[in-house]
């Protein structure tokens, strides 16, 4: 039996990624910080626009570390850890906190998961817009 090896989210990968985000972004007149991280939680790419608010860099982690460790865009979360949702007790002893806010995306290669971007500043239906034409760009 062999595998094929799937190839890994690379630095290039994540740039484009970022690229990507911040230019939906800017077209829709939203200062917005992107992050990058690979399979492993790993970051790879970061970038945060001078007039983004502050707090917008940490979101856009722990959007993308939420959509990596559950390998689903966070925006298909928010039920889920509403009262009575399947996420509600999830305890949140992790690394980093998860964040149940829509702007987190997975990045998935032949199917496999290799990675999450995550985008955070704009209203979080926006910031899912923007993670999201990232990964087709990618793509």
């Amino acid at each position: 039996m062999s595998t094929t090896a799937v190839a890994p989210l690379t630095i290039q990968d994540a740039e484009e990624l970022v690229t990507a985000a911040h230019r939906a972004a800017e077209t829709a007149g939203v200062t917005v910080s992107v992050t990058v991280l690979d399979a492993g939680g790993h970051l790879l790419a970061f970038r945060r626009d001078d007039r983004a608010v502050l707090i917008s860099g940490e979101t856009s982690t722990r959007k993308a570390y939420t959509a990596l460790q559950l390998n689903a865009p966070t925006a298909d979360l928010v039920d889920a850890v509403q009262p009575g949702g399947l996420f509600h007790t999830l305890p949140t002893a992790l690394d980093r906190p998860l964040l149940f806010i829509a702007g987190g995306v997975p990045v998935h290669r032949e199917g496999r998961l290799i990675g999450a971007i995550g985008v955070g500043g704009g209203a979080p239906e926006q910031d899912h817009g923007f993670a999201s034409a990232a990964v087709r760009a990618l793509a």
